[in-house]
């Protein structure tokens, strides 16, 4: 997924750009809507989201959200200091999908985004069944099996298995974890909660769970499942 940012705050927009990619974002930043425009201008196809300031030095985000919706159908969010009704209407009236006003937390906005991207997604048909290795998961059910024995998980035990399940073969950072959580569980699942549930599963579905071959460790980068 890559991202256009344009944001004038100069330590705003590092932070949030050191934030994006630990997120597994690629990004193009710019400073103000002349940049902005010849990016467009050039290769507007590149982007899956774009993120815009509303105030900057040489015009404003409004300007930036006419032009992409003009010529792509891709989510814009703004980024504000502005907090007014007329300012949000506005914004969504102009098609913009979200509105986010500063100070905001990192992951409140990576949360933002990660929703507006799924509805952008086309539906696609959903898996009934995943296998990894011996461990069955059956998605209409919300029921797990190893080796055809059901094996009780809790709400968030299933929920974390289920997101490697539709993410087998992928490194999954521990971010990106908590973020998919997060959206639905709430505030409370922070990275020792995580631990704690990779902990969980790993007691009860790993025939060794000190030696995990279900749910591997990589080594500074996150976890992942299946080859």
């Amino acid at each position: 997924m890559k991202i256009l940012l344009v944001e004038d705050d100069k330590t705003i927009a590092s932070g949030l750009e050191y934030s994006l990619q630990q997120d597994r974002y690629a990004t193009v930043l710019c400073h103000d809507v002349a940049s902005a425009k010849r990016v467009l201008a050039e290769d507007i196809d590149q982007f899956d989201l774009c993120l815009f300031d509303l105030s900057l030095p040489d015009g404003s985000g409004y300007e930036l959200c006419k032009m992409v919706k003009e010529r792509r159908d891709i989510p814009v969010i703004f980024l504000t200091v502005i907090d007014d009704e007329v300012n949000v209407v506005m914004g969504l009236d102009m098609g913009a999908d979200d509105y986010i006003t500063k100070p905001f937390r990192i992951r409140e906005l990576l949360s933002r985004i990660k929703s507006v991207l799924r509805r952008y997604q086309k539906p696609s048909q959903t898996k009934t069944i995943i296998d990894i290795d011996n461990v069955r998961i059956h998605t209409l059910e919300g029921k797990v099996h190893k080796n055809g024995a059901e094996i009780p998980l809790t709400a968030l035990e299933y929920r974390l298995l289920l997101i490697f399940g539709n993410h087998i073969g992928q490194v999954l950072t521990r971010n990106q974890l908590l973020e998919q959580i997060w959206d639905v569980a709430g505030d409370f699942v922070n990275d020792n909660t995580l631990t704690v549930y990779i902990k969980r599963l790993r007691e009860k579905l790993e025939d060794d769970p000190q030696h995990p071959t279900l749910i591997k460790t990589v080594r500074g980068l996150g976890y992942k499942v299946g080859d």
